[in-house]
């Protein structure tokens, strides 16, 4: 079996939410699809840095170099990838296309082996832990609580809401952290995400402020992962550390472990390299007894680490990727009961929706959407502080 094209594209969805009368964000992306001489196809995905510059990598400069390759092949592919577009082991665009790349090789692998894709990984199980990322910045008091309770009462108990994005600074933070508390009890897990944008000091004087609160983790706290800083901060408080969700290869991943920076580590298979890398960056925690987690989103390609590795945790179900994946792609499983099911199909176990990817294609960067909901005003008790950009 031999590769023969590689296709990409720029997509882009708008992701809403009930009550609110704007898209919550216009969502971009890559799609690619891998075809090959025996009629098998695979598809692969990757997020929205650089959209276009990742396309032409796909169809051109990686086409060039593994076409003929057999796409079940991966070591000897990525090996020729790096030495021949990577050898300084940059990341960014070269990280992003060799992921949706990789992701489409393992499913052509497995729909040729007649296995999923977590079964080639390891076949841990057919199953993963989940939690629901649902605690958006624009959201005010009430509308954290009535959120929570929804998810809760839908049978999701364990939550997450973003922090670190509020003029109010760390202090509103830990008010919006105590509201969700009180609400969901203490019986829910509640994870906090700063999406790297904390100072180390104000990122200390928050978990000082809530360590009461029983969080389960604080991922990415700290401005661009820094290890050195992340180490200190895990040293000074008893909220577990994750990072590593955008890190674009196993070397950035190696040295959150090495130097004692998390205690959950998050590769994300649509951002740094595909299966291939994450299943090295998967073993990597497992000799260090570290757990590994899905942040960063896209679930459902993801889910496939979490079940095939036996260090495998949370699969994150964030609100928006969720809806990404159920518009454009059929046999989507979602959250019940706090976990995930594999599709019993081999491969990825879902199909592309190929008309929907047709209807959302962006040709230029001219036409792409921008704006949504995305901030908040400093909301008062009861009241809303929502802000529409």
């Amino acid at each position: 079996m031999k590769i023969k094209n590689i296709k990409a594209s720029v997509h882009q969805y708008s992701v809403t939410l009930p009550m609110i009368d704007k898209p919550l964000e216009h969502r971009h992306f890559v799609f690619c699809e891998v075809e090959t001489d025996e009629g098998y196809t695979g598809c692969g995905i990757t997020g929205a840095f650089l959209p276009w510059a990742v396309v032409t990598t796909l169809e051109n400069d990686m086409l060039s170099i593994v076409k003929d390759m057999d796409p079940r092949d991966t070591e000897a592919i990525h090996h020729k990838v790096w030495w021949s577009l990577n050898p300084r082991a940059y990341t960014g665009v070269i990280s992003n296309a060799l992921s949706a790349l990789d992701i489409a090789l393992w499913d052509i692998h497995g729909k040729h082996a007649n296995r999923t894709v977590a079964q080639l990984l390891g076949g841990f199980r057919d199953w993963a832990p989940t939690y629901i990322t649902f605690g958006f910045p624009f959201f005010d008091y009430d509308q954290l609580v009535e959120y929570a309770q929804k998810f809760v009462a839908d049978g999701n108990t364990r939550l997450k809401m973003v922090v670190a994005v509020d003029p109010g600074g760390w202090q509103e933070d830990a008010k919006r952290i105590r509201v969700v508390r009180d609400a969901v009890g203490d019986d829910v897990e509640l994870m906090i995400d700063a999406n790297y944008r904390f100072n180390p000091v104000d990122a200390r004087q928050l978990c000082r402020a809530v360590e009461d609160c029983n969080l389960c983790w604080f991922e990415e706290p700290l401005y661009q992962n820094d290890a050195r800083a992340l180490a200190d901060l895990r040293q000074h408080t008893n909220i577990p550390i994750a990072a590593g969700q955008m890190e674009g290869h196993r070397w950035r991943l190696r040295e959150l472990v090495e130097k004692h920076a998390v205690d959950i580590l998050q590769p994300n298979c649509v951002y740094n390299g595909g299966y291939t890398e994450t299943q090295k960056a998967a073993h990597l925690a497992q000799a260090f007894n570290v757990p590994i987690a899905n942040g960063g989103g896209w679930p459902i390609f993801n889910m496939h680490t979490m079940a095939g590795l036996m260090n495998g945790w949370r699969v994150e179900f964030h609100w928006g990727m969720h809806q990404v994946g159920q518009h454009f792609f059929d046999n989507v499983p979602g959250p019940e009961n706090d976990m995930v099911k594999i599709p019993d199909a081999p491969g990825l176990g879902f199909t592309p929706r190929h008309e929907a990817l047709k209807d959302s294609q962006v040709k230029t960067p001219a036409d792409l959407k921008e704006g949504g909901v995305q901030t908040r005003g400093t909301p008062k008790e009861g009241g809303s502080g929502i802000t529409k950009l």
